[in-house]
């Protein structure tokens, strides 16, 4: 990973963000079912942030609907995060979302991305990331696309954009192939293949792929979180709620 100082700011600040995103004292308390897999839920302590993860904060409802809220239990903030249990390779990765995200706290992070485990790679490194966040600082995009390289040394690839949502639905996507990753964010509820509503896209394409994407599967991660631990600015609660998640292998 390059130095913090030879990356910009933004990016610097995401880095120390995801920093040991299983502290040594997290754990896994439950198991949710939610579109079609099965997803261990967090309780514990532990980055990033560091936060309290609750598994209070996190459920499904009657119609199949993945909830992840930041709230005060027990006299604490407390943040919300799935894993999937499973790994998943290339192919194409979609969320529809039901909320604001774009009208969150400053302090407020939504993260909806795959992570690296032990076997394959240190924090830092292969990991692709949809976050919603302006990372304690209001006039900060709140649109961030990240992704961590295969292998220690090159810097992420990132861009930060404004979302503006005109509606509580959106829909999010990436393509990750072995040598490109295609992102995509659209206004309302789409299926793979349907670009209509479109508002934002991008493609990762570059020199030297096989260290700058990651190239082996990963498990999916969804979590709702404080940057830096730090209280919401405004004193209130959160939630998002996951309509769907949808994978189709490439």
């Amino acid at each position: 990973m390059k130095a913090l100082s030879e990356i910009p700011r933004r990016s610097a600040l995401a880095l120390l963000a995801f920093a040991a995103l299983a502290g040594p004292t997290a754990a896994w308390a439950a198991t949710v079912q939610f579109s079609g897999y099965t997803w261990e839920v967090r309780q514990g302590g532990g980055g990033p942030g560091p936060n309290n993860w609750d598994a209070r904060n996190v459920w499904v409802d009657a119609e199949g609907a993945l909830h992840l809220r930041v709230s005060r239990l027990d006299g604490q903030w407390a943040c919300a995060e799935v894993t999937m249990t499973q790994a998943l390779g290339f192919g194409t990765y979609q969320w529809q979302l039901q909320g604001r995200p774009d009208q969150m706290d400053r302090n407020l992070v939504l993260g909806l991305f795959n992570y690296t485990t032990p076997d394959i790679g240190p924090d830092g490194t292969n990991e692709i990331d949809i976050e919603f966040a302006r990372w304690g600082n209001a006039s900060w995009p709140n649109g961030n696309w990240t992704i961590y390289p295969a292998v220690q040394g090159p810097k992420p690839l990132s861009t930060s954009f404004e979302v503006a949502l005109t509606s509580d639905l959106s829909t999010h996507r990436f393509t990750w192939a072995s040598d490109s990753i295609r992102y995509a964010s659209l206004y309302g509820l789409h299926d793979i293949g349907d670009n209509s509503g479109l508002f934002r896209k991008k493609t990762f394409a570059p020199a030297k792929a096989q260290r700058r994407i990651p190239q082996n599967a990963l498990p999916v991660h969804m979590n709702l979180w404080l940057f830096k631990g730090q209280a919401p600015s405004d004193g209130q609660p959160e939630e998002i709620v996951i309509r769907s998640f949808k994978f189709v292998p490439l």
